[in-house]
């Protein structure tokens, strides 16, 4: 394997088309493995885990066919050398094993040859050459590969913990910035209106809120269908279960507006897979109050336009993916809630 030297440590020397922008909102990277530059590690991956809004909109477009899913990606990864859904923008996470790594890192981090890791930065801006595709682990945006990648210097990484499966382990770990960033802003007595609090980064950042907001707190969540309300119940990390449409805003602000007697909700943290609830979530936060949009669908010119158009003077948070130490913080839930564990278990593992 050639190694060439001078790695930007953004991976800009990875950009094929067009030049001079980062890797991320480049339209094709360079996915040559033959050769890794002296920043670069290189990974076999094994499994995908796709960002669940983007897989969601390949599953709808092509009706739900496994086979035509497997082709959408295969497609997309062949004409961008990444994992960037064109409709979404997003990408995902993967868990694989070491192959190489660069010698200007050699030394400088805490990972060998061999090492199992789930990358902690976006399939978007990963450079990445799928061989086969083996198949989707059903009820799960988890894609099993026969493939490679590399991350660049400045990229992020977890090593798989021992005491928890690999599957588990990549699918907890491509939301962990949901239940990292409720832990920041929830405070104790807080209102927290959670939307999609029965799915897998919902639950999370129900446990963190309802941990955070305490006894004098009180967290609501929100699902579109009776199972999700069904799940928000099992978990009981929700003080009430409401099933609602999130895209129909004001049916969603009177719901809220009678359950907090008028006074509204202090958080608000979306974890939707759809597009249109930008509005939902706005609505039911009170002034000055915080939302955190973690999904991917969300639109950042809704909701700028939108708060800006209801006179709403709130604090609207992107759903960055990262904070210090987050993997960790999300694993630990695993190790603390035995419903949580289980239940992911059984889903993911």
């Amino acid at each position: 394997m050639k190694i060439e030297k001078n790695g930007c440590p953004y991976g800009t020397h990875r950009v094929s088309e067009p030049k001079n922008v980062l890797p991320q909102p480049a339209l094709k990277l360079n996915n040559d493995f033959s050769r890794i530059w002296d920043n670069e590690i290189l990974v076999e991956v094994s499994t995908l885990n796709i960002d669940s809004a983007s897989f969601t909109q390949i599953k709808n477009s092509v009706s739900g066919n496994e086979d035509r899913i497997k082709e959408s990606v295969l497609k997309i990864v062949s004409e961008k050398g990444k994992m960037q859904n064109p409709v979404t923008g997003s990408g995902g996470m993967f868990i694989g094993k070491v192959l190489a790594i660069g010698p200007k890192l050699k030394g400088k981090i805490d990972l060998n040859e061999g090492d199992k890791i789930a990358s902690l930065v976006s399939l978007s801006l990963t450079p990445l050459k799928i061989e086969k595709i083996i198949g989707i682990k059903k009820g799960t945006e988890q894609i099993n590969v026969k493939a490679k990648a590399v991350l660049f210097e400045s990229g992020i990484y977890a090593k798989i913990p021992k005491d928890i499966p690999e599957k588990l382990a990549l699918a907890i770990l491509d939301v962990a910035g949901a239940p990292a960033q409720t832990d920041r802003l929830v405070k104790p007595g807080d209102t927290v209106v959670i939307i999609g609090a029965g799915g897998k980064s919902g639950i999370l950042c129900s446990y963190s809120a309802k941990n955070r907001a305490g006894i004098t707190g009180k967290v609501i969540g929100i699902e579109y269908s009776d199972e999700g309300v069904r799940k928000m119940k099992k978990m009981g990390f929700c003080d009430a279960a409401f099933k609602a449409d999130a895209t129909k805003a004001v049916e969603c602000y009177n719901l809220i507006r009678n359950a907090t007697d008028g006074k509204m909700a202090d958080v608000v943290i979306n974890c939707v897979n759809v597009n249109n609830t930008e509005m939902s979530a706005i609505l039911m936060t009170k002034e000055r109050g915080t939302v955190y949009f973690f999904s991917m669908a969300t639109s950042f010119t809704k909701a700028a336009l939108g708060a800006e158009g209801v006179g709403k003077d709130i604090d609207m948070i992107i759903g960055n993916g990262y904070m210090k130490g987050h993997a960790e913080i999300t694993l630990d839930i695993l190790r603390k809630s035995k419903i949580i564990r289980e239940d992911y278990e059984k889903h993911y593992a």
